[in-house]
């Protein structure tokens, strides 16, 4: 497919970056993306937050401050106008936290309701965080624990406890934020949020954008509290042998065990960052970040092996 690409456009979809960059003037880029999906809590208010804190982790994540969002939002009438009335509040809510501007949307009627929103950020051309630039050498820092796709899938078959999945809402409300408020400080590498595909399907994004080989120690992922018996039962997303297929043989499992391997493809919402700086600067960045009450977890290394791809051992 050829599209017509602008010289001003710094980054672009060829390398599956979280979100496109244009490239205003020597001290301004422009940050866009949009992110929307089907509902993964009952509650129609928590949903929206949910929704609109996936959105803007696209923006953190590529080191850029959010500025306004257009709501993007399918909906069957059969709703009734309370459910949409606390759904675009929720999502208000949660832009507010971040000081982001709801300047407006589109509305389509749908069978399934979906919801999220297209958002704006701004930087400076020498903070943006692609995910092309992991290099040898590197080490892999994540900044939240994995379970929300199968705590998801828990509260559709009411197999979710009240305090696991409350405990699942936390993290996925939690912005980045934070977290990406301090990464200037550090000679920051490549940044990835993750989400839809799973820990192991955005760490091959780098992986392949980077052409080197990330080695991901499953012993080292964080989990939510509470979520392994429900990997142990299989409420695991459909997206998850989505994530297998996409994967294919890039990546090297040695001898992670099974239920590791789905746990490492579980499609997330609203996950953590996933961080490539130099060994030397991962304990200060973690500091940091624990002192601005962000968790965070030193899960892995990047190599260069001769292909770019993911080994878990």
């Amino acid at each position: 497919m050829e599209v017509f690409r602008h010289p001003n456009v710094l980054v672009g979809y060829e390398t599956a970056d979280d979100a496109g960059v244009y490239l205003l003037d020597d001290r301004t880029a422009l940050v866009q993306t949009v992110d929307f999906f089907t509902p993964i809590v009952d509650d129609p208010f928590v949903f929206g937050q949910i929704a609109a804190a996936n959105a803007l982790s696209d923006i953190y994540a590529m080191g850029a401050k959010p500025l306004f969002a257009l709501a993007v939002l399918g909906y069957n009438s059969k709703l009734g106008p309370e459910v949409l009335h606390q759904l675009l509040a929720g999502g208000a809510d949660k832009m507010r936290e971040a000081e982001v501007s709801i300047m407006g949307g589109h509305s389509v009627k749908d069978q399934e309701l979906k919801f999220g929103y297209a958002v704006t950020g701004v930087t400076t051309p020498d903070r943006i965080y692609r995910n092309r630039d992991a290099r040898p050498g590197d080490v892999l820092i994540l900044t939240k624990p994995l379970g929300t796709g199968l705590i998801s899938t828990g509260i559709k078959r009411n197999a979710t406890s009240p305090e696991l999945a409350a405990e699942g809402i936390r993290w996925m409300l939690q912005l980045n934020r934070a977290a990406a408020q301090e990464l200037y400080r550090f000679n920051v590498h490549a940044v990835t949020d993750v989400t839809g595909y799973g820990l192991l399907g955005h760490a091959f994004e780098v992986a392949s954008a980077s052409r080197v080989t990330l080695r991901i120690h499953f012993a080292r992922i964080p989990l939510i509290e509470g979520v392994w018996p429900l990997a142990e039962a299989g409420l695991f997303p459909g997206g998850q042998e989505a994530n297998r297929r996409m994967l294919g043989d890039k990546v090297r499992w040695n001898d992670t065990p099974a239920l590791w391997q789905r746990i490492l493809l579980d499609p997330q919402t609203s996950g953590g960052l996933l961080i490539s700086l130099p060994a030397e600067e991962a304990d200060a960045l973690q500091k940091t970040l624990q002192e601005r009450g962000v968790s965070s977890y030193e899960i892995g290394s990047v190599h260069q092996l001769g292909d770019f791809s993911l080994d878990v051992t």
